[in-house]
């Protein structure tokens, strides 16, 4: 399972590092389409945009789900269960479904012009939203629930006691729900296609959009990107982990 998953993008990067302009033979070795992602404009606006979107929507998307999961703890069973029956509906439901139905609310009910980008915006955040709820939660569940009573007992203001004692015993969470937004803003195509501006265009969007042309050369760049964003995905990996077991080994001593 592992080969079927990864032998494809390795073969990828294999041939990003050559002349080839279709997967099959491979010439001679090139920087060509790597020269060419970096210089070329249109790619280089669509990247950028790409990642202004997937932060900006990571940043709001992470805040609501923290703030989300913490009122739910704090609340009542009941209240607890119906927030995360409804948290469960985004996630398990059909992205072109929640695309499709964003577009419709935003744009044809509210009026809202699909020119700017607030359907984008939103339908991102509310893509991302219930999984940061979902990463965060845990760690309030294994957090001690009495810490919160005793900051308020030690004359902290609910305020203080939520900034200075709740949220830095979830960070972890926090951080990993904000990866995920990230990951799931930059991978998203079909609540993009729905809300997007007709002139803007995300990686997934473009990369489905080049694959209908005839442009071998921004095709061939597309195989550079594509190593690059896992190249990064590997590295950031990698680097969690090695601070987290440096943390265990700290604790262990």
């Amino acid at each position: 399972m592992l080969l079927v998953l990864y032998l494809p993008i390795l073969i990828l990067a294999v041939y990003s590092f050559t002349d080839a302009t279709n997967i099959g033979a491979i010439r001679g070795f090139s920087l060509h389409n790597y020269v060419t992602l970096f210089t070329t404009p249109e790619l280089l606006e669509m990247i950028g945009g790409t990642l202004i979107l997937a932060l900006g929507s990571a940043v709001l998307a992470t805040f609501l789900g923290t703030i989300g999961a913490i009122g739910s703890f704090y609340s009542k069973k009941k209240v607890n269960a119906a927030i995360s029956t409804i948290n469960q509906i985004p996630v398990i439901n059909a992205d072109v479904v929640t695309g499709f139905s964003i577009c419709i609310l935003l744009v044809v009910v509210l009026g809202v012009s699909k020119d700017t980008f607030v359907p984008l915006v939103i339908g991102h955040v509310t893509l991302c939203a219930p999984f940061v709820y979902l990463s965060v939660m845990p760690k309030i569940r294994q957090m001690d629930s009495s810490l919160y009573e005793a900051a308020l007992d030690l004359g902290a203001t609910p305020f203080g006691a939520l900034t200075q004692v709740v949220i830095p015993q979830i960070v972890p969470g926090i951080i990993s729900g904000f990866g995920l937004a990230v990951t799931l803003s930059l991978d998203d195509y079909f609540i993009t296609t729905y809300t997007k501006p007709a002139t803007f265009n995300t990686i997934s969007t473009y990369v489905v959009n080049a694959t209908k042309g005839s442009q071998t050369t921004i095709k061939t760049a597309l195989w550079a990107l594509s190593t690059i964003i896992f190249a990064v995905v590997i590295l950031f990996v990698a680097v969690v982990n090695f601070r987290t077991m440096k943390k265990e080994e700290v604790q262990r001593a």
